[in-house]
């Protein structure tokens, strides 16, 4: 008498699993509407402060817009991505996370779903600030070309940083610490050339000011938008780009196998 064969695990589709789990991500994020208005008022009221508080101060000549708003495009997209740490520690918190485990999907499936939701909706909030910049007096001298080109840096930054909170909200132990976690690195675009030149810091804040992340990727779109010379900015903006979504993918994927218990 044979012993019977089990039944053998269904297999998913190329990229069934991630379309699922976007779907997911996407009506969380319409029934949180308040995070994205959040996401959306913040770097608003931060634009209109620093351009008509602070902006005479910092520039006489009225043109202070023109240089902060890309500062205020990363910070916009560091507000919304922030999110994503959230919704991925509130997923382990309720254990949805070892119902998934027991499906035939692979460990970036669940962080794919999260990620590409809170792209799409980062790029809809930064197309808004953008908006109420150009009704404040923003006014880029970039053609079709040039703003294709500062939406592929601003989506890709958005998508480094956005891989970089879902591996925080895996390695947090809870929403509220993920959310704690991931609001130190709102403080990049203050400590870069988002609202000042660099010349004007001291000269030991100076230096990580230029060799952070955050600068290059301003000094880049700022270029593109403005005008302004590039010169190796736009390397250094997608080097790090690059590297931060290498080490979040797999820094994810290692910390959703490990507490999923997946070996």
């Amino acid at each position: 008498m044979t012993a019977a064969t089990p039944a053998a695990r269904p297999q998913l589709g190329p990229f069934t699993a991630e379309s699922v789990f976007i779907r997911r991500s996407f009506l969380h994020s319409l029934r949180d509407g308040e995070t994205l208005l959040m996401a959306i008022l913040l770097p608003v009221m931060l634009m209109l402060l620093f351009t008509f508080v602070f902006g005479g101060a910092i520039d006489p000549s009225g043109d202070y817009v023109n240089y902060v708003v890309p500062g205020i495009i990363l910070l916009c997209a560091g507000f919304g991505a922030s999110s994503t740490a959230t919704y991925v520690a509130r997923d382990l918190s309720t254990g949805i996370i070892d119902r998934f485990r027991t499906m035939p999907l692979h460990a970036g499936a669940v962080l794919t779903g999260h990620v590409v939701s809170s792209l799409v909706r980062n790029l809809l909030a930064t197309g808004i600030v953008v908006g109420v910049a150009l009704l404040v007096g923003f006014r880029p001298s970039a053609g079709v070309a040039e703003w294709i080109a500062a939406v592929g840096v601003i989506a890709l930054y958005i998508f480094a940083i956005t891989y970089l909170f879902a591996a925080i909200g895996l390695a947090a132990g809870s929403p509220e610490a993920a959310s704690g976690y991931g609001f130190i690195l709102l403080f990049l675009p203050y400590l870069s050339s988002a609202f000042v030149p660099l010349e004007t810091l001291p000269e030991w804040l100076r230096w990580f000011a230029a060799n952070q992340p955050v600068t290059p990727v301003i000094e880049t779109i700022r270029s593109l938008l403005m005008g302004y010379p590039m010169g190796g900015s736009v390397w250094w903006a997608l080097g790090w780009c690059t590297l931060i979504v290498a080490f979040s993918a797999w820094w994810g994927a290692w910390l959703f196998r490990r507490k999923a218990g997946r070996r």
